[in-house]
C-alpha cells in the first residue's frame, strides 16, 4: 500500500515502485510522533510556497527506505537510520538552518536518543552507511523524487536497474551516472532559481525573528506558518506574501530595504563509475552567491 502507516505491514513507494515488508521496529517507528511529524514538514521548505515540490520529509524517508531495502533487504541497521535520518529538521527543512545555532543533525541525534526505547525492545541501532562526497540514497531520492515533481522525464526503474550500492555510496554505470549527474545540475538550479530565492530567503528573514520562541525547533510547518502569522514583528509581509509572493522579486545588487539571501552550498555529490566520482556535466550556480530581494509592487484591482 502507499499509505504512509503500512496498516497492512507494507508500504508501495509510489515513485521507485518498490514494495517493503516492514520489519517490527520500522511500523513501530512509523507510529512515533518524531516520525510521524515529517508527514507535516515540507521536504523543500519555504520553496514549497511557490513551486510543485510539495512532498514531505516523510515520504522522502520512506523512498529511502524503500532504496536501502531494495539494495540491503538485511540490513536492519541501515533500513532504521533510513527511515530516521530526518527526524531533526526543523519546521520548513534547511530554511531556518543555522539560524540561533539551530542544527537538524544535532536535534536528529537528540530525537534518536528519545527512540532508544522503542529500537531497544527490537535490538537496533541505526547506522549511516555512507562515503563523504558521493551520492548516498538519501541524495538519490531526493534528485529523483524532485525531479519528478518538476516535471522532468526520469525512469525510476530504469535508474534502480542501472545503480547498485558499495559501501554507502551509489555506483552505476556510466549512461546512469549521465541521466544522474543531469539530475544534480538541474537540482542546483532549481534551488538557485528566482522562485526559490525569494521564498527561502523572505521566510529564512521573518523566521529570524521567531526562531528562538519556545517549542519552535519541533513544531509542523502549519505551526510554524501560524506562530509568522501572529507574531507582530511578521504576520503582516508574512500575509502578505502568502497573497501574492510575486510582489517579491531577485536583484543581484544591493538596493533600499533589500532582503540579502545568501547562497552558501549547493547538493553536488555525484555517483561512484568505476571506482571514482563521476563528473558533474553541465554550468553550475556560482557558490557563494549573495542575491537581494525587493519588492516590485502589490497588485491592484
Amino acid at each position: 500500500m502507499t499509505d504512509t502507516l503500512a496498516v497492512d505491514g507494507t508500504y508501495r513507494d509510489p515513485l521507485w515502485g518498490v514494495t517493503v515488508v516492514l520489519t517490527p521496529v520500522e511500523r513501530e517507528l512509523l507510529r512515533c510522533w518524531w516520525v510521524r511529524r515529517l508527514q507535516f514538514v515540507v521536504h523543500a521548505g519555504a520553496a514549497a510556497a511557490v513551486t510543485t515540490q510539495s512532498y514531505s520529509r516523510l515520504e522522502h524517508s520512506l523512498g529511502v527506505l524503500a532504496l536501502t531495502a531494495h539494495v540491503a533487504p538485511d540490513d536492519h541497521a541501515a533500513r532504521a537510520w533510513a527511515l530516521l535520518h530526518d527526524i531533526g529538521h526543523l519546521p520548513l527543512s534547511h530554511t531556518a538552518e543555522g539560524l540561533s545555532g539551530l542544527d537538524h543533525h544535532e536535534l536528529g541525534r537528540r530525537r534518536r536518543a528519545e527512540l532508544r526505547p522503542v529500537l531497544g525492545r527490537h535490538g537496533t541501532v541505526p547506522v549511516e552507511r555512507r562515503r563523504p562526497g558521493l551520492m548516498t540514497l538519501d541524495h538519490l531520492d531526493s534528485y529523483a523524487r524532485s525531479a519528478r515533481v518538476r516535471g522532468r522525464a526520469v525512469d525510476p526503474a530504469e535508474l534502480l536497474a542501472g545503480c547498485s550500492w558499495i559501501d554507502g555510496a551509489v555506483t552505476c554505470d556510466a549512461a546512469t551516472a549521465d541521466v544522474l549527474s543531469g539530475l544534480v545540475v538541474d537540482e542546483a538550479w532549481s534551488q538557485s532559481s528566482p522562485a526559490n530565492v525569494v521564498a527561502t530567503g523572505l521566510v529564512r528573514n521573518w523566521a529570524a525573528a521567531v526562531v528562538d520562541g519556545p517549542g519552535v525547533p519541533g513544531m509542523t510547518d502549519d505551526e510554524f506558518w501560524a506562530l509568522l502569522l501572529s507574531h507582530p514583528a511578521t504576520r503582516e509581509p508574512v500575509a502578505e506574501f502568502r497573497r501574492d509572493p510575486g510582489a517579491w522579486t531577485v536583484v543581484d545588487a544591493p538596493a533600499p530595504g533589500a532582503v540579502l539571501h545568501r547562497t552558501t552550498r549547493l547538493y553536488l555529490d555525484p555517483p561512484e563509475v568505476d571506482g571514482r566520482p563521476w563528473p558533474l556535466g553541465g554550468e553550475l550556480p556560482p557558490v557563494p552567491a549573495d542575491r537581494w530581494i525587493v519588492r516590485r509592487g502589490r497588485l491592484t484591482g
